[in-house]
């Protein structure tokens, strides 16, 4: 009986160590502190990504990187006009290519329209992004307080759940 006992102990004490070998899976391939990553395209700055601290997960079965303490990017258009971003946390998911932004979302545009909200996706693929979290967006043309957003990136083209504000809006004769 002593040495069933025993070996049920022991057991367990395998298993508690095969579970910590498995962390090791889990580990970042690399941690930065103060990143600034210039992303071109044929010798154009498309974008400048600055963070205070970024962690490398690519070496996982799905690949992300995540910035933990925050996230800037500015976008430069084929005018070299600039859409500023700015989030508390952020993560891209490199085999999807999806954008997940946290906290404090904010993008200002060349033609002055703001978005804020606490959570934004931006499919990068689509040049779409979208949420379900509450946000207001304001330009020229709109004064937008709603639940849900679905828009391109440039916001000529939006969807929104059930509105609070106004809408500037042309008809048709």
């Amino acid at each position: 009986m002593f040495l069933l006992a025993l070996s049920f102990a022991s057991c367990k004490n395998n298993f508690e160590q095969v579970k910590q070998l498995s962390k090791f899976d889990a580990l970042p391939v690399g941690e930065a502190d103060t990143i600034r990553v210039v992303y071109t395209d044929s010798a154009r700055t498309v974008a400048i990504l600055t963070a205070p601290k970024n962690i490398d997960f690519t070496n996982q079965p799905f690949p992300y990187s995540e910035f933990p303490l925050g996230v800037e990017v500015v976008f430069f258009d084929k005018n070299a006009d600039e859409t500023y971003v700015k989030a508390d946390y952020g993560i891209i998911y490199n085999r999807t290519n999806l954008v997940d932004l946290r906290g404090n979302v904010h993008i200002n545009t060349p033609d002055s329209a703001n978005l804020f909200t606490s959570q934004l996706y931006w499919d990068v693929d689509r040049e779409w992004v979208f949420t379900e979290e509450n946000f207001t967006f304001k330009s020229k043309d709109y004064d937008i307080a709603a639940s849900v957003l679905d828009a391109s990136r440039s916001f000529n083209k939006i969807t929104t759940g059930p509105l609070v504000g106004s809408v500037a809006v042309e008809e048709e004769l």
